[in-house]
């Protein structure tokens, strides 16, 4: 995993993202992302599929192309209906002291097996001129420029790939010859995608002290054993602030059993003996969890997040929207949510709606981009209320779809 952020270092940055035929992507842009994005949108809307382009990129590299298609269908469930060509994915992000990195990836199938049809990065260094593509490959034969800061009089080198499915940047960037699409893979693969739940969290794992949350929560007992032992501080830190959201909460702890499995038990006020954690509400643990992954010592550069309303008291998601935002200081946040509790606690330019066109693609828009939501936030309004009284233009499913244009103001049955 990556560990690229700290304290004294801004952490890389996703700026933009576009897809094609992914699902319901038809085609799709998201400009200027924020730290914290969150989206929003009725059932079907295509929040969970952005959610899940993430997860189908850092699946590429970790586990390989083939393994992240097949894992989704195949072209036949991953391809837009009614649609031809590749999926593409296209990001373009800000490391620290180097021009805007923009990477391309179109996937395609042949003899129902996946290729990578191309595959590029390119920056453009200076304020003029053409930007410059460093890497350029179409099913695994193509060429790169090696260096710190690769330019346009460098020699492009031929270094074919041992087969189509292999993703260039994932195969070069474990070279130091490559130092830029080195980075790149350490960012991608640092991505944490999370599908939190209560009852992985429950359960009694080999004891053993671990770094990083798993993306279900199954090794919670594990960190934080780790933490005990190395970020005692931080642990504590943690406590306090589950203190503030759960009454009468003292502390967690991680014991090792005889057997070898490591056991989860959270201490009550007035109580003498811990509670074992499979016995913990479903709450309780998914704010654990969530504290654990935002106080991480040292963060993911990216965190997704579906639906943290899921267990939670509706009066603790402001405050754990919050702390989602002062966690982005380290890192990166994509969340979906349906709450207007959590909503409350953010501002226009973090939240997109996400809505289905006639023709059945999603499509999206920032909040702050809605005509009447600046001057009902700037009177004092929450976007959670303005929301649910249908300013926003979609997510009651009662009510028309579809996203008024702009002069329009959306109401709840208009």
């Amino acid at each position: 995993m990556n560990k690229s952020t700290n304290a004294s270092t801004t952490p890389p940055r996703i700026e933009y993202l576009k897809v094609q035929n992914f699902r319901a992507l038809r085609d799709v842009e998201f400009k200027d992302l924020t730290p914290l994005t969150v989206l929003l949108g009725p059932n079907g809307s295509g929040k969970s599929t952005v959610f899940d382009v993430f997860a189908f990129l850092a699946e590429c590299f970790e586990l390989g192309l083939r393994r992240a298609w097949d894992k989704r269908g195949r072209a036949k469930e991953l391809r837009t209906r009614n649609s031809e060509g590749p999926i593409s994915i296209e990001i373009k992000y800000k490391e620290q002291d180097y021009p805007i990195i923009t990477y391309h990836l179109s996937v395609d199938e042949k003899g129902g097996s996946p290729i990578v049809a191309e595959e590029w990065l390119q920056w453009r260094r200076g304020s003029h001129g053409k930007p410059f593509r460093f890497l350029e490959y179409h099913e695994g034969k193509g060429r790169a420029v090696s260096g710190e800061q690769p330019d346009e009089r460098d020699q492009r080198v031929d270094i074919p790939l041992k087969s189509a499915d292999l993703l260039a940047v994932n195969a070069l960037g474990q070279f130091e010859e490559h130092p830029r699409v080195a980075a790149l893979r350490d960012f991608i693969t640092g991505w944490y995608v999370s599908y939190l739940s209560a009852e992985s969290a429950r359960g009694q794992p080999e004891a053993g002290p671990q770094e990083r949350l798993s993306r279900t929560g199954d090794n919670l007992a594990n960190v934080i054993q780790y933490q005990a032992e190395q970020h005692e501080s931080r642990l504590e830190q943690i406590f306090e602030v589950l203190r503030r959201r759960v009454p009468r909460i003292e502390k967690v702890l991680a014991e090792t059993m005889p057997d070898g499995r490591l056991l989860l038990q959270i201490k009550d006020a007035p109580f003498s003996h811990p509670v074992l954690a499979r016995f913990a509400s479903d709450g309780t643990l998914k704010m654990l969890a969530y504290l654990v992954l935002l106080y991480d010592p040292t963060p993911p550069p990216f965190i997704g997040i579906e639906e943290p309303e899921n267990f939670l008291h509706p009066r603790l998601l402001p405050e754990l929207a919050e702390e989602c935002r002062k966690a982005t200081a380290h890192t990166q946040l994509l969340i979906t949510t349906h709450s207007p509790f959590f909503l409350n606690a953010l501002r226009p330019q973090e939240v997109r709606v996400l809505w289905r066109d006639e023709q059945g693609y999603t499509q999206t828009r920032r909040v702050s981009e809605i005509e009447g939501v600046g001057e009902f936030v700037e009177h004092g309004a929450l976007l959670g209320h303005l929301w649910m009284e249908g300013h926003l233009g979609v997510g009651d499913p009662l009510v028309n779809q579809g996203m008024p244009s702009n002069g329009q103001r959306g109401g709840r049955g208009r």
